[in-house]
Order: structure tokens, then C-alpha cells, then sequence
């Protein structure tokens, strides 16, 4: 009997992060990856971004497990938010599961959840119809992992982030043979990690990126504070190493980022015992030279951090002449303006910056000759690039095509779109409702576009307070509009356009206090609409109208009679 297969990404295409790839295989939804990403610059007050579950709600029912290939957030950030919802099964390797475990605890809604599976590279999950397997990769996490998912037809191989490196070894390494072994039978559908397919150059590997962190050690008479993303556990274990070569202290305040301390619960990054210094204190029995000072909180805040230590500002530690700031891991490119100005800030402080991207052509993803190089393992009929920029998406469809792919096999798809296998080949379906959530603190979706956009404007041209209170029996203003700007304009300095305004808005209330049709509604929009026409036509700029209307009645109490 014939599978019904579909495959639909939820995430990760055409955007960087945000991986959740359904495959649905009969009557059953397989789960590849529950990511979040980080919120870009004109996404104000968002924390985070986590795929739209609407499909899934849909059918719920269906849904057979989540499979986790990595522990990178965008493979396991949206997961609190995925359990608080779904009681489904949680299968990945066992850092993953321990982070993610990590994850969902620390979120309310999902934090009596445990339903988690530990899997390694020898792993065989047989269902009914569909058998899962794994395959060992290398990403800057250890114990990452392919995922493929075998039906009678052939396999849908999804690879999560990785890339090739030789010179990778321990939890890092890749299992080229179990590799090999998936690419033994046939393969349906490859899904590619793209994130750096659009990088034409040779990439360093990794020992050529240790030894540099070595050298700046060495090579550097001060002390040497290191920005790095706890996430990255490869980089963190080579500052680790390269300490310890350099005969220098690790300085890590008064506690180990949980993520960098889970890892070496585990034995996945390991440090020399005394290596690593929690009390502030004890750097004063050590000369400059023998100090390194490791502020790795995740994504942008290692920077922020380091601002602050150029500007004297925090407690314990700050930039002094001599110092070297090493930046370790790649920035975003959002982050450009960022480091411009971290770069700056340290110069002034008589620090100096590196940053080893600058020096190295440094990855954490799959090149194109990576991507070409898994092909020729894995020879799929189709090939499908996920997770990446289109334009990353296009780089990796070409190195496909390099390899012998029809451009009629390379499918980039967008998100909810609905690839299915008839047997022989793969057709477009009905595409279903995909999108963005947005994380505002505790709220989940219920900051939509309008909001956003309301956050812009407060941001651009602030807001326009008007406060009046009515009685609207006896039509009429009890007292003179009053108005309160903040971010528009300086009041005081305007105080012929703020007594103009309160005319417009007293002249536009009583004429909708004179009409016999009294609507509330229509009463403040008309306020909205006259002040926004007039303060752009001053100033062309659209601040938000805040009306605020009140209503008395002032009717004095009748005398009581007297006895």
C-alpha cells in the first residue's frame, strides 16, 4: 500500500532560525526541530519569535513526536511554548534533551512536562508505518544529529545545522559511515541546512581557530577579556583549552552561564581543575598576563557587557589600558552597528579589539562544498534547502545543481507551503496557515502587526495626550483641553502649537456636542483625525492621538427642606 507523505515547513525557510519542519506520513505528524529566532530591529519590545502552531492545533491528533537534532535555540527555543500545548513525546540526544529539559522548566506553562526520550547515532524508533534513525553530525554544539525518517518508498532525511570539518573530534565529530549507511538506501527527500551556502570561500577549521584564540593568549602582555555566545560550547571549550596552554586563569563571576554548567555536568566541555576563578578577589594573586575574562551570555549580551566595562560601569571588572577585548564567535549582522560602536568605546578606554571572524573565514554551518559533499553521500532524488535566507536557499540550490540535480528536483518552498510524494515525484498542495508568534514577556501572539506598528510610531514621533472632560447633558466643556506630549515635542518651547491644538480640539467636541446624533465613537475619532491633520501640517510628523474623554453631570443637590 501506497504512503501518503507531505512534508511542511512551519519555520526555518526563507529566515534564519525558527527551524520546525512537519513531516506528515499517513496519519501520523513527525516534528523535525521546534526553534525560535531572535527578534529583528524593528520588532520593538519582542523578546523572542517562535513558529505559528495553527497547523498542528489543527491536528493534533496526528502528531506522533517532537525530534530535536541539535541544541542550538533555533532547534529547541520554541519548545516550552510546543509542550505547554502538545503532550507528545520529545526524542534527541542527551544534551539536547538535557538543555531543552533546561528550557521547559524555566518556562511556567510547560515546566511539569518530562515526557523526554535520549537517543544516540545507534538509535531505531520504530512506529507503525515509519522508522526513524540518526545520524552523528558536527555543529558548535556536541551530540548534534540528522534525522531520517524511512517508509517503504525511501527515506526524508532532514539534517539540522552542521557541517564537515576533519579536524573536529569527541562529541563535535562526524560519523561520516553512519552517513554513508542512510545514503545506502534510498533517499526520497534531503533537507539542507543553507545558512552558509552563500559563502564562497574556503572556511578555516577549527584547529586553525584555536590556535588563533592560542596566540592572542600568548601574544598579548594584559589581560584578555573574551566575548562569547554560551551557546557556542566548541568555542567555549577552546578558550577553555587555550587557557590552560597559555598559563592563564579563566575568570568566570560569581557563577558559570547554566548552559556552559550543564555541558560540564555532562563531560561535553571540560576544564583543567583550578583553571577557572568564580571570586573576583583572587585575580589580585595573579599578574595581568595570566588572566582571561569569559563573559558569555547568549546572543548580543557578551557585547553589551563589554560596552558597559569600556564605560566604567560595572562592578567588578572594567576595561583598563592594556586589555584585549577578543571577540570569539561571529557577530550577526545586525550586530554591525554594535560592534562599531563596542570598538570605539574600548579604543577610548586604551583597550584594544579582535575579532577572530575578521582573520578567519569561520562557520558554524554547512558551505556550499559541504552541501555538495553530503549529496554525494546521501544521492537524493530531491533536494530541498531549509534554514537560511533565500538567498542562502539559492546558493545551496545551486551547488545542487552542480552535483546533477534537475532544477525540477530543487524545491524552495516558503513557509506553510505543502510539498507532497505521490510515489514518484513531489507536487505542490494546498498550503496551510504559517507565520510568526511573538513573545512580549509572558504574553504569547497577542502582539500582532497593529501593535507593532504603534510601537514604531511611539518610537519615530512619540504620542499626543489630549484629556477633556464634557458634561453632555447640558452640552458643554467643564474645563480647557488638556494635553500632555511625550517624544513629540519640548512643551514649553511650544506653547503657541499646544494652545492652537486646544482650540481645534474644544471647537471639534462641542460640535459633536451640538449634534443630536451624540456617538462616543465617532466623537474621538473626529478629535483623532483633526489634531493628526493639524500637527503634521506643523511639524510632518504623526504622532499617536491619545483622547481621553471624561463625563460629569453637575446637577447641585436639591436643600433638603428644614423641620
Amino acid at each position: 500500500m501506497k504512503n501518503s507523505v507531505k512534508i511542511i515547513p512551519l519555520g526555518g525557510v526563507r529566515e534564519s532560525g525558527k527551524n520546525l519542519y512537519a513531516v506528515e506520513i499517513n496519519d501520523g505528524i513527525y516534528v523535525l526541530d521546534c526553534g525560535l529566532k531572535y527578534p529583528e530591529n524593528d520588532m520593538l519590545g519582542i523578546d523572542v519569535v517562535i513558529p505559528d502552531f495553527s497547523y498542528l492545533k489543527e491536528n493534533k491528533d496526528k502528531i506522533i513526536g517532537v525530534f530535536l537534532s541539535n541544541s542550538d535555540m533555533d532547534s529547541i527555543g520554541a519548545l516550552p511554548y510546543f509542550v505547554s500545548e502538545f503532550n507528545v513525546p520529545v526524542f534527541g540526544s542527551k544534551l539536547t534533551v538535557e538543555m531543552a529539559k533546561y528550557e521547559v522548566k524555566n518556562n511556567e506553562k510547560s515546566k511539569k512536562f518530562d515526557n523526554f526520550n535520549v537517543i544516540n547515532e545507534k538509535s531505531e524508533i520504530i512506529f507503525d508505518d515509519v522508522t526513524v534513525n540518526f545520524f552523528k553530525t558536527s555543529h558548535s554544539v556536541p551530540d548534534s544529529m540528522g534525522i531520517a525518517l524511512s517508509v517503504e518508498e525511501g527515506q526524508i532525511v532532514y539534517t539540522g545545522d552542521f557541517k564537515f570539518d576533519p579536524a573536529l573530534r569527541n562529541g563535535f565529530a562526524t560519523d561520516y559511515s553512519s552517513i554513508a549507511k542512510v545514503g545506502s538506501k534510498k533517499v526520497i527527500a534531503l533537507l539542507s541546512d543553507s545558512q552558509n551556502a552563500d559563502n564562497p570561500f574556503p572556511m578555516a577549521n577549527e584547529i586553525q581557530v584555536e590556535q588563533s584564540i592560542l596566540n592572542t593568549f600568548k601574544d598579548s602582555k594584559g589581560r584578555v577579556i573574551v566575548a562569547a555566545n554560551s551557546a557556542n560550547l566548541l568555542r567555549i571549550q577552546q578558550i577553555l583549552d587555550s587557557a590552560m596552554n597559555s598559563e592563564r586563569k579563566v575568570y568566570v563571576g560569581h557563577s558559570l552561564d547554566p548552559k556552559i554548567k550543564i555541558a560540564m555536568d555532562l563531560g561535553y566541555v571540560t576544564a583543567a581543575e583550578d583553571l577557572l576563578i568564580e571570586d573576583v578577589k583572587d585575580l589580585d594573586n595573579l599578574e595581568s598576563d595570566e588572566i582571561v575574562v569569559l563573559e558569555s551570555n547568549p546572543i548580543s549580551e557578551p557585547i553589551k557587557v563589554i560596552q558597559r566595562m569600556a564605560a566604567q560601569q560595572e562592578k567588578d571588572i572594567n576595561i583598563e589600558p592594556g586589555d584585549v577585548v577578543l571577540v570569539a564567535t561571529s557577530p550577526s549582522p545586525a550586530m554591525d552597528n554594535a560592534m562599531a560602536k563596542t570598538d570605539d568605546m574600548v579604543y577610548q578606554a586604551d583597550g584594544t579589539v579582535k575579532v577572530i571572524s575578521n582573520e578567519l573565514n569561520m562557520s558554524d554551518h554547512a558551505s556550499a562544498e559541504n552541501v555538495q559533499m553530503l549529496i554525494s553521500l546521501l544521492k537524493p532524488e530531491y533536494f530541498i534547502p531549509v534554514s537560511g535566507e533565500y538567498m542562502m536557499m539559492n546558493e545551496s540550490r545551486k551547488a545542487a545543481m552542480n552535483m546533477g540535480i534537475s532544477d525540477d528536483n530543487i524545491l524552495i518552498v516558503s513557509k506553510g507551503e505543502v510539498l507532497e510524494y505521490d510515489g514518484s515525484k513531489f507536487h505542490h498542495g494546498t498550503a496551510v496557515e504559517a507565520g510568526n508568534t511573538m513573545i512580549d514577556g509572558i504574553g504569547v501572539g497577542d502582539i500582532g502587526n497593529i501593535v507593532l506598528r504603534d510601537r514604531k510610531v511611539l518610537s519615530e514621533d512619540g504620542i499626543f495626550i489630549v484629556v477633556v472632560t464634557i458634561d453632555r447633558k447640558k452640552k458643554i466643556i467643564i474645563s480647557r483641553p488638556k494635553i500632555t506630549s511625550r517624544g513629540f515635542i519640548y512643551v514649553k518651547s511650544n506653547k503657541d502649537l499646544m494652545n492652537e491644538a486646544a482650540e481645534i480640539v474644544s471647537n471639534t467636541i462641542q460640535l459633536n456636542l451640538d449634534n443630536k446624533e451624540f456617538d462616543w465613537s465617532h466623537l474621538k475619532q473626529s478629535v483623532r483625525e483633526k489634531i493628526s491633520h493639524f500637527l503634521f501640517d506643523k511639524t510632518k510628523r504623526r504622532p499617536v492621538i491619545l483622547p481621553v474623554i471624561m463625563e460629569v453631570n453637575q446637577h447641585h443637590k436639591k436643600k433638603r427642606p428644614q423641620k
